[in-house]
């Protein structure tokens, strides 16, 4: 049951960067496709004074659970969800010390954090956990809709996506209770919250959400199966066809797409530029117009990313570790 979990898991997580990725390079005849070639960007002063002279860190990384794939950051320390053994990994953000590895249930995939807790999202069976941040004690495991994948915090509430059924999942925070079950299109599964509205991302669309659960608008823009991320004005959502889109959050307006040359399934925002990853790639994106500022390789394929107020986090799906970048 395990192998199968893990099955389906894999086939909504990685869509968008390892299959293709190989699918295109048998095509075109060649062993792999490869990044942009406008991999270093100027030195900007700014890292140089925060003693990130680097383009990128390429070599700190930590061993967590087995597949790690969520990741999320608490103000102190950085979570992992480990797919494969049905944990999570709770590590200080500041040194990758592991603080704790606390079980949960079957597959965990999406995290999201409440200010005081953290919710784990479990394809199977079908749950949500929450675990107390301060030390990891399990508060409850309660039930959402079927595979699950991702999950968002909008003050109040803890949304998840359901990927079969195309639903999404309200449940009150203090208490796990189910606020609601809202109908959405195709297989959900990226979701953020931008201040005013759920957003939910699709096979060839997002729906935006009030709180209430009714929908505001569905907007067709290139993807599958991708994560998203709002800069704080506007909602980014990468495709598995090499293209980045831009909508203004307050109307869901496209504001611009970007043919960036690589796929992208995990994307985070760093509070100056995006970052994606797509199977074995990590690409560092200028939001203002769509540049590659770095591409690189880094070893095994990637999952999710997550900003810890000074790094770029990202898991190393098939080498059990994550990067500090």
């Amino acid at each position: 049951m395990k192998r199968i979990v893990m099955g389906i898991c894999l086939a909504l997580a990685m869509v968008a960067g390892v299959s293709l990725i190989s699918s295109r390079a048998q095509e075109a005849g060649v062993p792999e496709t490869q990044p942009p070639a406008n991999n270093t960007p100027p030195v900007n002063p700014l890292r140089v004074a925060l003693l990130k002279w680097y383009p990128a860190n390429l070599t700190t990384s930590f061993k967590v659970g087995e597949q790690p794939y969520g990741l999320a950051f608490d103000g102190e320390n950085m979570w992992v969800s480990n797919n494969g053994d049905n944990t999570v990994t709770k590590l200080r953000a500041n040194d990758g010390e592991v603080l704790g590895t606390f079980p949960v249930g079957g597959a965990p995939m999406g995290l999201a954090f409440d200010g005081a807790n953290i919710w784990v999202v479990n394809s199977f069976p079908n749950t949500v956990t929450k675990l107390r941040a301060s030390d990891g004690k399990n508060l409850g495991e309660f039930a959402v809709g079927k595979v699950p994948f991702n999950a968002a915090f909008d003050g109040e509430a803890i949304w998840v996506t359901n990927t079969q059924g195309a639903s999404v999942t309200k449940l009150r925070a203090s208490d796990g209770k189910v606020l609601g079950t809202f109908a959405d299109n195709g297989a959900p599964s990226g979701i953020l919250f931008d201040g005013a509205h759920i957003w939910v991302s699709n096979f060839d669309s997002v729906t935006r959400f009030k709180l209430d659960g009714k929908q505001a608008g569905t907007f067709k823009v290139p993807t599958s199966f991708s994560a998203l991320a709002f800069d704080g004005s506007d909602i980014w959502v990468p495709s598995n066809g090499g293209t980045l889109t831009k909508l203004r959050a307050s109307d869901g307006m496209v504001l611009a797409t970007y043919n960036i040359g690589t796929d992208g399934s995990g994307i985070a925002f760093d509070g100056v530029n995006l970052w994606l990853t797509a199977g074995p790639y990590i690409a560092e994106v200028r939001p203002s117009d769509g540049t590659v500022l770095l591409a690189k390789r880094l070893v095994g394929d990637l999952s999710g990313l997550a900003f810890d107020g000074a790094n770029i986090w990202a898991g190393g799906y098939v080498n059990d570790i994550v990067f500090k970048l």
